[in-house]
């Protein structure tokens, strides 16, 4: 059963929260303060972390910065709780590389199922051995879910790296904003969706400089432009 942190100072959301998300079999276990937060997750175990930016000791902001910078919590999942309407907020925690957002309050069915989304990303079945993607000095292994650079891995979250394996399985083709959205969010059109691909993609860029494999086509969208090696 997949074990979700909820990072959050609110200690009356835990004890409902735990109740509902275990009918989609997720454990989920609290912390108060990101002190406590960053020590459980240190000690691992843990699939997903829900944060959220109003926190006692240091914002969400700081923790989404240090998970990030830590090899061991790197790749794992950060959906992050804003203010409703707080835009700056939502751009913020995306910039920081969370893999996704949900306005507080919020519906306990529509966090479960942002958190299925990422999860299912984060859990998908390996593809069969040898399935390695090679385009000039970049090799995307997809068995391993592993990226290299010149030989050097490349740390990317979830969706940075589901983003380029779209990207890079259909060199040329363009895809736009809304069908980028789709496929790695599977859901329709979402509030500040737009910002939210540029920003993803912005994300990506700046982790495999110098190769400028991703192209914008103005109005269009994003296509992979590396050549298979």
């Amino acid at each position: 059963m997949p074990r979700v942190l909820l990072i959050d100072d609110d200690e009356a959301l835990a004890p409902p929260l735990a109740a509902y998300l275990k009918r989609f079999d997720l454990e989920l276990e609290a912390a108060s303060r990101p002190s406590a937060g960053l020590a459980r997750l240190a000690a691992g175990g843990i699939d997903a972390v829900i944060l959220d930016v109003m926190l006692p000791e240091m914002d969400g902001f700081e923790v989404c910065r240090r998970l990030r910078a830590d090899p061991a919590t790197a790749d794992v999942p950060v959906l992050m709780l804003t203010a409703r309407g707080e835009l700056s907020d939502k751009v913020v925690g995306l910039e920081l590389g969370a893999d996704d957002y949900v306005p507080k309050p919020f519906e306990p069915r529509e966090l479960a199922a942002r958190l299925a989304t990422i999860l299912r990303r984060v859990r998908a079945p390996a593809a069969p051995p040898g399935a390695v993607l090679r385009f000039d000095a970049l090799t995307i292994d997809t068995a391993r879910r592993a990226v290299q650079l010149d030989g050097q891995p490349v740390a990317l979250t979830s969706t940075e790296y589901e983003l380029l394996l779209m990207l890079a399985r259909e060199p040329g083709t363009v895809f736009t904003r809304d069908q980028i959205l789709n496929r790695l969010r599977g859901q329709d059109a979402l509030e500040l969706h737009t910002r939210a691909v540029d920003i993803l993609v912005s994300r990506l860029r700046r982790k495999l400089e110098p190769l400028d494999a991703i192209k914008t086509l103005r109005n269009a969208g994003y296509a992979f432009a590396g050549a298979r090696a």
